[in-house]
């Protein structure tokens, strides 16, 4: 199912797939009423930053990545919600302070890491608990549905209208990211002839000994 859910970025509609149904579920009407933290957390190139940002322009949060967040003045966040993306990177006092803000009237923080902040390496006792406490939704790879949306949006930046049966040949074929997506149509553009299956294949044989688009 394609949902064209709300955002500036030019990567076109958010694709609402059984990879990352719970956390769009979760953020449908958060923080509304319960505000407190939350965490989206997956693997690399599975959208949960996308799926930050999105929340962040709906509900006016302050964006932040985890190695800046020391350099915050708190006063400019208390009562505010806040997207910490790459959460992790974040000092352990920054972040036990930021946790405490988000309990404020009006504040909220929505943390984005690839491990559950329960799984983080953390020295101070005190956020060890409070990242136990965190509700943590995740974000799988990408499934076809959504993977096929991720090279659809490649392609059309790039102007290429392959022929049908060229993304149901890659979904079979690539990694399940992000990453190999804007890497397969980068090596497709490159080729500057019509993307057939038999150019697809060549494409992927061309990147086969780095195996970055492999699964």
């Amino acid at each position: 199912m394609r949902l064209p859910l709300q955002s500036d970025q030019p990567e076109g509609p958010f694709v609402v797939s059984d990879c990352n149904r719970a956390a769009v579920e979760a953020l449908a009407d958060w923080p509304n009423l319960i505000g407190g933290v939350m965490a989206i957390c997956g693997p690399a190139g599975s959208g949960k930053s996308r799926l930050g940002q999105m929340w962040a322009e709906r509900v006016g949060a302050i964006a932040i990545h985890g190695g800046e967040a020391a350099l915050i003045d708190p006063m400019e966040i208390e009562g505010r919600p806040v997207l910490l993306d790459r959460a992790m990177d974040a000092d352990d006092e920054t972040l036990f302070h930021l946790i405490n803000l988000a309990q404020a009237p009006g504040g909220a923080m929505l943390m984005i890491s690839r491990p559950a902040p329960s799984a983080w390496a953390v020295e101070l006792p005190d956020l060890r608990s409070r990242l136990d406490a965190v509700i943590s939704v995740p974000v799988e790879a990408p499934d076809d549905a959504v993977l096929a949306a991720m090279l659809e949006a490649r392609f059309a930046e790039r102007g290429i209208r392959p022929a049908k049966d060229v993304i149901p040949y890659l979904l079979r074929r690539i990694d399940r990211s992000a990453a190999a997506a804007e890497a397969v149509a980068e090596r497709l553009d490159a080729l500057h002839r019509p993307v057939t299956r038999a150019l697809a294949r060549e494409a992927l044989e061309g990147e086969d000994e780095s195996g970055q688009l492999f699964e």
